[in-house]
């Protein structure tokens, strides 16, 4: 039978508002009946939970995280991050997989003395989200959030470093006919990627060998590439705006004949898991998960305790990973 608060109390004969007093570390209980709670705690083999401690200090003890979708492995990591800090903090992490702030699971996170805070990982409706965390007074984050109006609590990666990234290496292997594959207009990192990949070829005096915009998806990636096969015009290059897009290409060409990098080079975008996983390996531009999780939870943790006085937006890096899918040109003669 599990020991409980009530137990400690009865056997150190004092009252359950002093053991809990005890647990709590409050300077007013004396140091002798103090001793005589530490004492029975350890006889009893009492270990408090941080539940209990949470609801002791008027707190919850519960982190709300709300996403779009659990079918991405960038997302994950990011969320096993948060998960396994907040944890470490004696807090438990409760996930709302929703598109909509008026479906059930994410109306019933933000609700009062629900949550002592919430992470909204790559939001479609931010606004409304915001608008109701303000009124509740529930400290939040975003993560990957759409407007730039909203970066006072956030956590972003600079995506047009990376599209800039992306299509420098492509240039750097000698490639001067290079397709860039979008995805949803309705993601800001999307037209963010598009404006870096373009300014590294306007730098490098280049026009894009076509410009496509479509959804995240292999599915598009792989539609794009057979229509290039079909009309016999092929990119030397390709800068696919996720990895997904990137597999799709890769399927279409490698079905056609076409190998990849020998004749035409692509690089993704994440560094999902299957980009590791799949011949040729495929070269990415990497979001650090870790790293964004991390920087989320250290802001959220500061605002619920009331020691982040200021704004507190972060724009991390990504990172170049080199792997098989991308080449140098190759001449002929």
């Amino acid at each position: 039978m599990k020991v409980s608060i009530f137990d400690v109390a009865k056997k150190s004969g004092l009252s359950v508002v002093t053991v809990s007093r005890v647990l709590n570390g409050a300077g007013s209980v004396r140091e002798k009946n103090r001793q005589k709670v530490l004492e029975v705690m350890k006889e009893l083999d009492y270990r408090p939970s941080a539940a209990a401690r949470s609801l002791a200090r008027g707190k919850t003890g519960i982190i709300g995280l709300i996403m779009t979708t659990m079918q991405d492995s960038f997302f994950d990591e990011i969320v096993n991050e948060i998960n396994g800090i907040l944890a470490e903090q004696g807090y438990f992490l409760a996930v709302a997989v929703t598109k909509s702030i008026s479906q059930e699971e994410s109306h019933y996170l933000i609700q009062e003395d629900r949550v002592d805070g919430i992470i909204l990982l790559s939001p479609i409706e931010e606004d409304h989200y915001i608008i109701e965390m303000k009124r509740r007074n529930i400290p939040y984050v975003l993560i990957d959030n759409q407007k730039p109006e909203n970066d006072t609590y956030s956590i972003t990666v600079n995506n047009y470093k990376g599209g800039y990234t992306a299509a420098k290496h492509l240039i750097g292997l000698g490639h001067t006919s290079i397709a860039h594959l979008s995805g949803s207009e309705m993601f800001r990192s999307t037209s963010e990627r598009r404006n870096g990949f373009m300014e590294a070829l306007q730098e490098a005096g280049l026009q894009p060998f076509e410009l496509v915009s479509g959804e995240y998806s292999a599915e598009f990636g792989y539609q794009t590439a057979r229509r290039w096969i079909e009309e016999r015009q092929l990119p030397g290059a390709v800068f696919a705006g996720d990895d997904y897009i990137a597999i799709g290409v890769i399927n279409a060409f490698m079905e056609a004949g076409i190998r990849v990098p020998d004749e035409v080079s692509v690089i993704g975008y994440d560094d999902q898991q299957v980009a590791s996983l799949l011949r040729p390996l495929l070269t990415t531009i990497r979001q650090p998960a870790d790293r964004i999780g991390a920087a989320a939870t250290e802001v959220l943790l500061k605002r619920i305790d009331g020691s982040m006085k200021r704004a507190a937006n972060q724009r991390i890096d990504p990172e170049l990973v080199l792997r098989q899918s991308t080449g140098a040109v190759k001449k002929h003669g």
